[in-house]
C-alpha cells in the first residue's frame, strides 16, 4: 500500500483519504486507526498485537507492509531496515520491538537481522560454525552460532 502524507497549515482538522480497489482487513485495521484520535496509541498497539502489517517510512511516505512482503528486517548503520522483494524502507523501533510483534514465520538469526522464513532461497555452511543464508529476492546474511539453535528449530530441523 502507497501512503502520502501532506502537511498544511491551512487544515483545521486532520484528515485522510483511501483509495483502494479492494477493502482488506487491514484497510479497514488503518481506518480504525486513523478514525479514533483519542484511542489512536491504543488502537496501534491492539492492531500491532493482532495484525500482520508493520508501518515503515520511504522518504517522507508512511507505507503499510504485509508481513508475507517482508524478506528481512537488519539493522544497518544504526539504523532498522525492513526489505521487501525489491525495496526497502526504514523504522524508528528498535529490532526488539520489532520482534516482538511479528509472527513465527519470522526468525531472528543474527544480533542484527530477523529474517521470514517463507523468503528463504537456500542454506549453506559458512565459516566457523555459522551458516550461509540465501533469500528469494537475493539478500544474503549469516546466521549466527549463538540463533542457529533457534533457526533449526523454527524450520522443525
Amino acid at each position: 500500500m502507497k501512503v502520502e502524507l501532506f502537511v498544511s497549515k491551512d487544515l483545521e482538522e486532520p484528515y485522510a483519504k483511501i483509495y483502494t480497489d479492494v477493502l482488506t482487513d487491514n484497510i479497514q485495521k488503518a481506518m480504525a486507526l486513523l478514525e479514533d484520535n483519542e484511542n489512536a496509541r491504543e488502537n496501534e498497539e491492539r492492531i500491532n498485537e493482532n495484525n500482520s502489517i508493520l508501518a515503515v517510512k520511504k522518504g517522507q511516505n508512511i507505507v503499510l507492509l504485509d508481513f508475507e512482503d517482508i524478506f528481512m528486517i537488519r539493522v544497518e548503520d544504526k539504523q532498522t531496515k525492513v526489505f521487501t522483494e525489491d525495496m526497502d524502507y526504514l523504522v524508528k523501533k528498535p529490532l526488539y520491538q520489532i520482534e516482538e510483534n511479528l509472527d513465527s514465520n519470522f526468525v531472528r538469526v543474527s544480533k542484527s537481522t530477523i529474517v521470514n522464513l517463507r523468503k528463504i532461497k537456500r542454506v549453506a555452511p559458512s565459516l566457523k560454525g555459522m551458516m550461509f543464508i540465501e533469500l528469494k529476492n537475493g539478500l544474503k546474511d549469516n546466521i549466527s552460532r549463538k540463533y542457529l539453535h533457534d533457526f533449526k528449530n523454527a524450520l522443525n530441523l
